[in-house]
């Protein structure tokens, strides 16, 4: 599993992901994605990319993980649903790289 990506959510979202051969891990619920988010980090996956809906609702286990180099988890649209979370997760940590908002500009 080392070096590899993985994607979590719902099955729809998620199942292109899998012909650029991520890992897949269908889910709607927040617990279980709890545990898939876990069980990756812990087997050395580097980055993981979960919808947004599920990414919401465990904000305190991913803000564990943004201390660390290893996983990046970034959230996505769910299919057809974008809430706008992982952009404005993105402009913070953005500003807090560079300084400055230099690509969104609000």
């Amino acid at each position: 599993m080392y070096d590899k990506m993985a994607v979590i959510g719902d099955k729809d979202s998620i199942f292109a992901f899998k012909s650029v051969g991520a890992e897949v891990y269908g889910t709607n619920n927040p617990l279980q994605a709890r545990d898939y988010v876990k069980m990756l980090a812990k087997n050395g996956i580097k980055l993981i990319f979960i919808t947004e809906d599920l990414a919401v609702q465990m904000e305190d286990l991913l803000l564990k993980y943004k201390s660390k180099t290893y996983p990046t988890i970034i959230p996505i649209p769910k299919q057809g649903k974008p809430t706008g979370y992982g952009m404005k997760g993105l402009k913070k940590d953005m500003e807090k790289a560079i300084g400055a908002d230099i690509l969104f500009r609000d």
